[in-house]
């Protein structure tokens, strides 16, 4: 597969969240052979010639350190448009972002950083600490009563092709250890799906004791995840994609994993990874 003209955003703002998600980003450049690109956002036109030079410092460090020298550019804007845009601008592939947590996002941006995830029609990695390893190893896979749980397979597939992780699929169930019926729907089309492209799984029930996105993220953590996969949710009623309290809660997990935020929209076929129906 042709990956030459792909690009992984990363947004860039001097602190360590953002060398974190730089470290993110240079993880999965290195399996795909993907350029990554800092972005910087500059308050006024007349900081983009110094932020500039500050920021080419930083690509220079990471040469140093990682062997790969990122592009960067600084733009004039806010994180809510500019980020965006540039994705549009540049067609990249992921956009991987840091973060402090949900504290961090508000300090940052208020509600923009959500609103940014959910308008973008490319998945967001969300990160707060370094990598744990070169590749991802164990990725859990959240089952609940959603429809949109079938797009996540795809990225599954995507992330198999050059990891070969185990996938957990941690499904919501009751103390009982009861699925709700659309629930199961989506563990066997997901079972399914996984047998048939050979990816190694296994199947996990909930506890049921707490929230399904508290549990989520405790078995994460139990495991030593590398990733934890969660899909916004279509509103009908506004034909938007909005962020639930479960996905606000996976995005700023306390464990410090890093999350993988997929709109359903997304498609890969425009960054040229074949079929994955």
């Amino acid at each position: 597969m042709d990956t030459s003209k792909n690009t992984i955003l990363v947004p860039y703002d001097f602190t360590e969240v953002a060398d974190n998600a730089v470290l993110h980003a240079i993880k999965v450049a290195n399996e795909l052979d993907a350029k990554v690109h800092l972005l910087h956002i500059a308050k006024s036109e007349d900081q983009i010639s110094d932020l500039e030079a500050k920021l080419e410092e930083q690509a220079v460090r990471f040469e140093q350190q990682k062997g790969v020298k990122p592009f960067a550019s600084v733009k004039e804007g806010t994180i809510f448009k500019t980020i965006n845009t540039v994705v549009e601008e540049l067609d990249c592939l992921l956009v991987v972002m840091g973060t402090h947590g949900m504290k961090g996002l508000q300090k940052l941006t208020g509600s923009w950083a959500l609103k940014v995830i959910v308008g973008s029609k490319i998945p967001y990695l969300v990160v707060q600490s370094a990598p744990k390893r070169d590749d991802y190893q164990k990725i859990v896979f959240p089952v609940d009563y959603k429809s949109e749980n079938k797009e996540k397979l795809k990225w599954v597939q995507f992330l198999y092709q050059f990891s070969n992780p185990k996938v957990y699929l941690y499904a919501s169930a009751t103390k009982e250890g009861i699925i709700d019926s659309r629930t199961k729907a989506n563990v066997v089309f997901s079972k399914k799906y996984l047998e048939e492209k050979g990816v190694d799984y296994e199947l996990v029930l909930s506890e049921g004791e707490d929230s399904f996105s508290k549990e989520t993220i405790q078995f994460s953590e139990k495991i030593d995840a590398d990733l934890v996969l969660v899909m916004t949710t279509r509103d009908i009623a506004f034909h938007d994609y909005v962020l639930g309290a479960y996905e606000q809660y996976i995005i700023a997990n306390s464990a410090k994993m890093p999350v993988l935020v997929i709109n359903p929209r997304t498609d890969l076929m425009k960054y040229g990874y074949g079929s994955f129906g």
